[in-house]
């Protein structure tokens, strides 16, 4: 199949829809033609529209998630296992009524960020925080255009707007998360140390992933990426929490499943797992000590209250 550009005629025609053909998606996502193609025939991963002489074009929405579908394989992915990914991203948005003002947001926020606009994002964030759960505003507007940004910074401008984004979001954070780290211990009768895997991680990930699973009554202690896992033991003998746990938003070796197995009798309290790490381990580690949460903040709360209550079968 030739995927070489439309003719003028055509891309003049078809300008306005702002799809972009082969050459250019493999320039601004890094991916080479063969690979695109092999996404499509083979995974069913991206689905371009055609012209009418069999030219593939592809939209924004294409490009995005060929830039998420980079990120999973970077992270140790499987590339089978990378739609069943893709997918959980979606379900949330399957109703009509719910993406329509999703992707409005979503466009609010990347045109914020494109121009640096702090008063823009600052007023955008306190609309989204109140016209819906902070947990839906971060999993269906903010993280996607964050993780889109992350995954774009090849292209000339968007380091600077992912950092920009980026230092917004962890102020944010931080000042939802003070109330609950700054209550006294018999305020919140359970206590969490949250403490990302070794590998890839940004703070801010680790940060959403604390908010996701505090609450009034459930304390969230952070520990930034860096933290050596052998000295997590040391840790949690001096916080003494009600668990730890560890997160990691990329697919576990064979050998760091085994470790996390060891590891889990040497500390003081139950061992958990959370963010993409955890559905892509859950098999492996079953009937080990080793609690899989999930990836999505609704279902790791809700486990992580069922572990809590002693109602979670592990």
């Amino acid at each position: 199949m030739n995927d070489h550009a439309a003719g003028p005629q055509t891309q003049g025609a078809l300008a306005h829809q702002a799809l972009f053909p082969i050459r250019e998606v493999s320039r601004l996502t890094g991916v080479n033609a063969v690979t695109l193609r092999a996404w499509e025939r083979r995974h069913g991963l991206i689905q371009p529209t055609r012209t009418d002489s069999g030219h593939r074009l592809y939209s924004q929405a294409d490009i995005d998630t060929i830039r998420r579908i980079r990120g999973w394989l970077e992270r140790g992915v499987a590339v089978s296992k990378v739609a069943s990914i893709l997918a959980r991203g979606q379900a949330s948005v399957q109703d009509v009524a719910v993406a329509a003002p999703t992707s409005r947001s979503q466009a609010l926020l990347r045109e914020a960020v494109h121009r640096f606009d702090t008063a823009a994002l600052a007023q955008l964030f306190d609309q989204l925080s109140a016209g819906m759960a902070l947990e839906r505003a971060f999993t269906e507007v903010l993280m996607p255009v964050w993780h889109d940004l992350a995954a774009g910074q090849g292209a000339y401008g968007q380091a600077s707007e992912w950092l920009f984004l980026d230092q917004f979001l962890r102020g944010r954070v931080f000042s939802y998360q003070q109330p609950y780290q700054q209550s006294p211990r018999k305020a919140q009768s359970r206590r969490l140390v949250l403490a990302p895997l070794p590998g890839p991680c940004q703070e801010l990930e680790l940060q959403v992933a604390g908010l996701m699973l505090g609450s009034e009554d459930v304390g969230v202690t952070l520990l930034m990426p860096g933290q050596p896992l052998d000295e997590l033991a040391l840790v949690c003998e001096r916080l003494r929490p009600d668990a730890l746990v560890l997160f990691a938003n990329h697919a576990l070796t064979a050998g760091m499943g085994k470790r996390l197995v060891r590891m889990a009798p040497s500390l003081q309290c139950p061992l958990l797992l959370a963010g993409e790490a955890a559905p892509l381990a859950q098999d492996s580690l079953a009937g080990t000590p080793v609690v899989c949460l999930g990836a999505e903040g609704a279902v790791m709360r809700q486990r992580l209250r069922q572990y809590l209550a002693g109602q979670l079968d592990t």
